[in-house]
């Protein structure tokens, strides 16, 4: 917190990626990449739409050559209401068609597209379309000079890399900045961007680069995240992981929850299941969450009271007595509580859609 009680995220700069507020105590926005071939519009556009519906906020792509740049601009019409990143690197050129293709920002470092004059003219065009550029440096591809200098990929040594490529766009009068200074463990990625947040006011993109599958994947960007998001830094935040990008997102947005800094989604709590079990409570539970997301992304003003997934009827009772509304397992079958009082029973085919149906019933749909 800074001496007038402020965190650091309140005090960040504010930009504008098409309709997203980043920094400035805006909400702090998911982010996700898609592993589609950017050129394969039609898999790229079914790609954003199952991203959006899932509650993601930016989506970025890769853009390895000039067929990539210019299928952007049918994505984006097609997907108008989630921005859009194109994903840059060595090739001004292929910054430039991105733009004209209609993204809304650009993921570069200005360093590694050409000299100030191919700089000038990302930027010139940047500024025509309002466009953000997000400096995103990461240890593995550190300039070998600064590895040099500092010994190694070490939190100084990311920080000065973004601030170099920083200076570049500052020297072209450009402000318009995001920036990410990424590692694959937790301990140089939460002093890389300690040191980055006391060293400028640009709003920060955070993230654990190359942090693996789905479970350690999760686990680890949590840890990293979730730290640096409790002392008040970043704006935005991407869960890399070696799995669907879907999953990124929704990890994103559970952390977020977790924290307090986004809106709550279902609110589910279910039982690790044990040998008394007689009902499929892990099958039940994951389809009463994807209802359940799906309907408040339809509905976002509905209530949303705790619902519990139990598995048998000997603690299930008891402990779904909590929750508003439950489903406690019995034989091959669930048992509906509300309120802790049992009301109805159901197969398990049918038990998540009665769920969704009692909130329905709640009202503001």
């Amino acid at each position: 917190m800074s001496s007038c009680g402020k965190s650091a995220r309140e005090l960040t700069r504010q930009i504008k990626l098409g309709g997203v507020l980043i920094g400035g105590g805006a909400p702090i926005s998911v982010q996700t990449m898609a592993n589609t071939d950017t050129r394969d519009v039609k898999a790229s556009v079914e790609s954003v739409k199952a991203f959006e519906r899932a509650g993601c906020d930016i989506v970025r792509f890769a853009v390895p050559d000039i067929a990539a740049a210019e299928a952007l601009a049918e994505i984006k019409k097609a997907c108008p209401n989630v921005p859009l990143v194109a994903d840059i690197h060595f090739d001004w050129r292929l910054a430039i068609k991105s733009i004209e293709s209609g993204v809304d920002g650009l993921r570069i470092n200005p360093g590694n597209i050409g000299g100030k004059d191919k700089v000038l003219a990302v930027v010139n065009a940047a500024k025509s379309r309002g466009i953000p550029i997000r400096i995103g440096v990461n240890a593995g591809s550190l300039a070998p000079e600064l590895r040099e200098r500092f010994g190694g990929a070490t939190p100084e040594a990311l920080v000065e890399s973004a601030m170099q490529h920083v200076r570049l766009l500052e020297e072209v009068d450009f402000h318009d900045i995001k920036i990410s200074v990424k590692a694959s463990d937790i301990d140089r990625t939460l002093a890389a961007y300690r040191l980055l947040s006391k060293t400028t006011d640009y709003p920060l993109h955070l993230g654990l680069t190359e942090a693996g599958t789905f479970l350690a994947g999760t686990i680890r960007s949590s840890v990293a995240l979730g730290i640096l998001l409790s002392e008040g830094i970043g704006d935005t935040i991407r869960i890399s992981l070696t799995d669907e990008p879907i999953k990124e997102v929704k990890a994103g947005l559970e952390l977020l929850r977790c924290l307090k800094l986004r809106a709550p989604g279902p609110n589910v709590t279910s039982c690790p299941t044990c040998g008394r079990t007689k009902a499929d409570v892990f099958t039940t539970a994951n389809r009463v969450e994807e209802l359940l997301e799906q309907f408040y992304h339809e509905n976002p003003n509905a209530a949303r009271p705790h619902v519990a997934v139990m598995g048998c009827v000997v603690n299930g009772p008891g402990e779904a007595k909590d929750a508003e509304v439950a489903l406690v397992g019995g034989d091959n079958c669930f048992f509906l509580y509300v309120k802790g009082e049992r009301v109805s029973k159901h197969t398990v085919e049918e038990a998540p859609g009665v769920i969704v149906d009692y909130i329905k019933g709640l009202g503001n749909v």
